[in-house]
C-alpha cells in the first residue's frame, strides 16, 4: 500500500531473484542490497543532491519529522504523505521510462553512467567453475567443460596446432592431406561407426582439428564388450575410452601406403569441389589482407603438383615433426563425469613421447624445423598466444606497426618471389596520401561475377578480456558496432538504396592471429560509388562524433536482454554451442565465464559505463577511416580496400584502382555532421488512449471458427498442439508452447 507500483515492482523482482534456488550467496547480497537501497529512498538519510522519488531532501526531513510525532496512524497526515510521495514518485518514473524499452529484470532499463569520473577496475574476471584445465608429464594438455545439453552425449576435439601456415615451401597442402591419413586412415575410428557417433576433421592456417560427437554409453545391443570401453554393466560402456582410442591413434599415423593413395584422391576431389568463384573471392581477398605475412600463400588446400608427388615419408616427417603432445589441446565437453574423463586421458594420452617422434626424423629434417622454430618466437604466435599462426601484421593502429625484419635473412613472410605463386599478388603496391595514411588496394574481375562488392579492413591486435576493465571496453565495443549496422541498414532501406547488402564489424581470429575490423558491401556495379561514399563517410560521421544518448539507452538494454536470454538457457546450451565458445576464447586469451557469470558481469558493466567510453571505443574502431582524411592522425598500418565486380566493359564507370581510391578518400574528406538524437518511444499509443480503448470495448475471447469444416476452437481452454482463437473485435490468434528455447518467444502479425 505504501510504495508506489514502479517501487514494488522493482522490490518485488528483486526479491524474487533472492529466492531463486540457483542465486549464488554473492548474487543474493548484491540484490539485498539493492532492496535495501529501494526502501532506504523513503526512509533513510539521502545522499546531498541525489534525491531519486523528485522529492526535495528537506521535504524528506520534515515528512519523516511529522510522522514520527503523529506516531505514523492511518488518517490525516499519513494519508497525505503516501499521496504525495506515490504521485511525485510515479510521475517521476513515467518521465523517467518515456522512450526508453523494457528489460525483463528491471522496471526501469539500463542508462550509461553520466558520471565524467571513471574509475578502471582491473578486477579479473570470473572463471568458469566447472571447467576443468590440466596438461600431463608429457606436456599434453586439456580442457573439461561438463554440460548436460543434449543429454547423454559429449563431445571430444583434439586440436593440432599446426595447419597450412606452418607448411614450407615443398609442403603446400601437407596439413590438409596428413589430416586424411591419420584420422581418416584410422582402424580405431571405424569402431565408432554403428553408435550414434559423428566424427570428421578439418584444417586451417593455424591448426588441424580431429573431433567425435558420441553417446556417452555404448549402445545396447551392439555387440561390443564393456570391458573394451572401461567397464560397465553388460552391454554397456563409456564411449569416451573408444572415442579417445580414435583419437590417440591420430597421434601416432602409421600412414599405410594404400591409405595415403586412398586419402590422396579424397583431397584432390576437394580441391576441384571448392574451385567456385565464392572460393576464388575470399583467396584474393585473404591473399591481399595479408599480403604481409605468409598467410597470402599458404592457403590449406595446397598446390595440386604437390599433393601428387609426396610420399609416405614426406607425410610422416610432417606428422612427426608437427603431432608432438606438447603441440595439441584437447577439448571434453559434455554430459561427463571429470573423474572418469581425466582417468581415460591418462590412460590413452599419457604414453605419447615428443621424443620418439623426434627420433624419426633425419637430421636434415631436423634442422629444417629449427630454423622455422627460431623465426616463429618473433610472430604472434610466440609473442601472443600459440593458438595463432606464426604470423606478423602491419597493424592499423595509431602508434609503430608490429613489422619485424629476420636478421638471419629467412624468408618467413614469403615476400619473396617463388615458384607456383600467384604473382597477381606478388606485387600489391601500397599509396601514400597526403595524410600520411595508407591504403593497400586491389582489383578483382570475373566473368561470373554479378554485381559490385567492396571489402574494407584494418587489423589489429587481439587484446585478451580477463579483467572487468577490458570486459566493460568490449561492451562498449559491442554497443557501437550494434548502433552502426542499425544507421546503416536504415541507409538500406531508403527509395533507392545505393547497395544491396552493408555490414560493419570487427571480430578476433585466431585463424589469422589478429582482430579484423572490416567494411563489407554489396552494390549494383553501376552504383559504387555511391555505396562506397555513403558507407565511408557514415564510419567517418561515427568515428568522429560517437553515438547518441537514445542511441546507447537502446543497444545497452539490447545486450543486457541478450545475456538475459543465455544465462537462462543455463546448462540447455547444447554441446557444440558451448564448445565453439570454449575454443574462441581460451585461443584468443579470454576469461571464460558461465552464462550466469557472463550475464553479471554484463549487468554490472552496463551500469558502470559512460557514455564517454562508449564514444572512446568508436573513435578506436573509425581511426583507420578517419585518418584518411586531410588533416587527420593516420593509423600506423595501411587500410586495405578490396573491389570486386564482373568484366564488363559496357559499364561507363567502372572502378580500377585509381577510382577505388579516389572514391574512398573524397568519401574520408567529406563533411559530416553528428547524428541527430531520436528518442524512440516505448509505445505508439499512449497508456491514456490504451485505457480509454479498454473501457469502449472491453476485449473477450471468441471460439477459433474456420471455413473448411474444421471444429471451432473452444474460448475457455489450451488446447494442443495449437490453441487458436478469436478476439471479440474479430483478430485471429494461434498459439503454441515450446521449452525449445528459454526466455524467447516469436511473434507473427500478419496484415492479409
Amino acid at each position: 500500500l505504501f510504495f508506489p507500483p514502479s517501487i514494488s515492482k522493482k522490490i518485488y523482482t528483486n526479491l524474487e531473484m533472492m529466492s531463486t534456488p540457483r542465486a549464488s550467496s554473492a548474487r543474493r547480497v548484491r540484490t539485498f542490497v539493492r532492496v535495501f537501497a529501494l526502501l532506504s529512498m523513503y526512509f533513510f538519510a539521502d545522499v546531498d543532491g541525489f534525491v531519486p522519488l523528485g522529492l526535495p531532501s528537506s521535504s524528506i526531513v520534515q515528512s519523516r519529522l511529522a510522522l514520527s510525532k503523529e506516531g505514523g496512524g492511518s488518517g490525516g497526515f499519513f494519508a497525505k504523505f503516501v499521496s504525495e510521495v506515490t504521485s511525485n514518485a510515479e510521475e517521476k518514473a513515467r518521465k523517467a521510462d518515456e522512450g526508453l524499452p523494457e528489460h525483463p529484470s528491471y522496471s526501469r532499463p539500463w542508462q550509461p553512467n553520466q558520471s565524467v569520473i571513471n574509475i578502471p577496475d582491473t578486477s579479473p574476471l570470473p572463471s568458469h567453475t566447472t571447467t576443468i584445465k590440466n596438461t600431463l608429464p608429457n606436456g599434453f594438455s586439456y580442457v573439461i567443460l561438463p554440460n548436460k545439453s543434449p543429454a547423454g552425449r559429449f563431445e571430444a576435439h583434439l586440436q593440432v596446432f599446426t595447419g597450412s601456415s606452418s607448411e614450407l615451401q615443398h609442403q603446400q597442402g601437407i596439413a590438409h592431406l596428413t589430416e586424411h591419413v591419420a584420422y581418416m586412415g584410422s582402424r580405431k575410428r571405424e569402431r565408432l561407426f554403428g553408435t550414434g557417433s559423428q566424427t570428421n576433421a578439418y584444417t586451417d592456417f593455424h591448426h588441424t582439428v580431429f573431433y567425435a560427437s558420441c553417446p556417452v554409453d555404448v549402445p545396447g545391443g551392439g555387440g561390443y564388450s564393456s570391458s573394451a570401453f572401461g567397464g560397465g554393466a553388460a552391454g554397456r560402456g563409456k564411449m569416451v575410452g573408444l572415442a579417445f582410442d580414435a583419437l590417440a591413434e591420430v597421434m601416432q599415423a602409421s600412414c599405410d601406403p594404400s591409405r595415403l593413395e586412398k586419402e590422396r584422391q579424397a583431397v584432390l576431389s576437394e580441391m576441384t569441389m571448392v574451385n567456385t568463384i565464392e572460393y576464388r573471392v575470399e583467396c584474393q581477398i585473404l591473399s591481399t589482407l595479408h599480403r604481409e605475412n605468409r598467410l597470402a600463400k599458404r592457403f590449406p588446400i595446397g598446390k595440386e603438383a604437390l599433393i601428387r608427388s609426396w610420399n609416405r615419408d614426406e607425410v610422416l616427417e610432417f606428422h612427426r615433426t608437427h603431432y608432438r603432445p606438447d603441440n595439441v589441446l584437447l577439448y571434453v565437453v559434455g554430459d561427463v563425469d571429470v573423474p572418469d574423463v581425466e582417468r581415460y586421458i591418462r590412460e590413452k594420452f599419457g604414453g605419447l613421447s615428443a621424443s620418439r617422434h623426434g627420433a624419426e626424423l633425419s637430421e636434415s629434417q631436423r634442422k629444417a624445423a629449427k630454423e622455422f622454430a627460431q623465426e616463429v618466437v618473433r610472430t604472434v604466435k610466440s609473442q601472443q598466444s600459440w593458438h595463432f599462426p606464426p604470423t606478423i601484421h602491419d597493424w592499423s593502429e595509431k602508434g609503430p606497426s608490429n613489422l619485424e625484419s629476420s636478421t638471419s635473412g629467412y624468408d618467413l613472410h614469403l615476400r619473396s618471389s617463388y615458384d607456383m605463386d600467384d604473382e597477381s599478388l606478388n606485387n600489391l603496391p601500397e599509396v601514400t596520401l597526403p595524410s600520411g595514411g595508407r591504403i593497400r588496394p586491389h582489383i578483382f574481375n570475373h566473368e561470373l561475377l554479378q554485381s559490385f562488392s567492396l571489402h574494407l579492413f584494418a587489423k589489429r591486435k587481439i587484446r585478451p578480456i580477463v579483467t572487468q576493465e577490458e570486459f566493460l571496453m568490449s561492451i562498449a565495443r559491442r554497443i557501437v558496432l550494434a548502433a552502426m549496422q542499425i544507421r546503416l541498414n536504415v541507409s538500406a532501406r531508403g527509395e533507392s538504396p545505393p547497395f544491396t547488402f552493408v555490414e560493419f564489424n570487427q571480430l578476433d581470429s585466431a585463424r589469422e592471429g589478429c582482430a579484423v575490423c572490416s567494411l563489407d558491401i554489396m552494390a549494383e556495379p553501376s552504383r559504387w560509388r555511391e555505396a562506397v561514399d555513403l558507407s565511408v563517410s557514415e564510419i567517418k560521421r561515427l568515428g568522429l562524433y560517437g553515438l547518441t544518448k537514445s542511441e546507447v539507452e537502446r543497444y545497452g538494454s539490447s545486450l543486457l536482454t541478450d545475456a538475459a536470454q543465455v544465462a537462462a538457457q543455463g546448462d540447455r546450451i547444447s554441446h557444440s554451442d558451448q564448445l565453439g565458445h570454449l575454443m574462441e576464447t581460451v585461443s584468443c586469451g579470454h576469461a571464460f565465464m558461465s552464462p550466469q557469470e557472463a550475464y553479471e558481469q554484463t549487468e554490472a558493466a552496463l551500469r558502470a559505463l559512460t557514455l564517454e567510453q562508449v564514444n572512446e571505443e568508436a573513435g578506436r574502431l573509425c581511426e583507420h577511416v578517419v585518418g584518411l582524411a586531410d588533416g587527420e592522425e593516420a593509423v600506423g598500418g595501411p587500410v586495405i580496400a578490396i573491389a570486386c565486380g564482373p568484366k564488363d566493359d559496357s559499364l561507363a564507370d567502372p572502378c580500377d584502382k585509381d577510382k577505388l581510391i579516389e572514391a574512398i578518400v573524397d568519401a574520408a574528406n567529406k563533411e559530416v555532421k553528428p547524428e541527430e538524437d531520436i528518442i524512440v518511444p516505448r509505445s505508439l499509443v499512449s497508456e491514456e488512449n490504451l485505457r480509454a480503448s479498454l473501457e469502449k470495448e472491453s476485449p473477450e475471447w471468441k471460439p477459433g471458427s474456420f471455413t473448411d469444416g474444421t471444429e471451432d476452437t473452444p474460448a475457455d481452454r489450451v488446447t494442443t498442439p495449437l490453441t487458436l482463437r478469436r478476439l471479440s473485435n474479430g483478430i485471429r490468434v494461434g498459439v503454441t508452447a515450446t521449452d525449445a528455447e528459454s526466455q524467447r518467444g516469436h511473434l507473427r502479425l500478419v496484415a492479409p
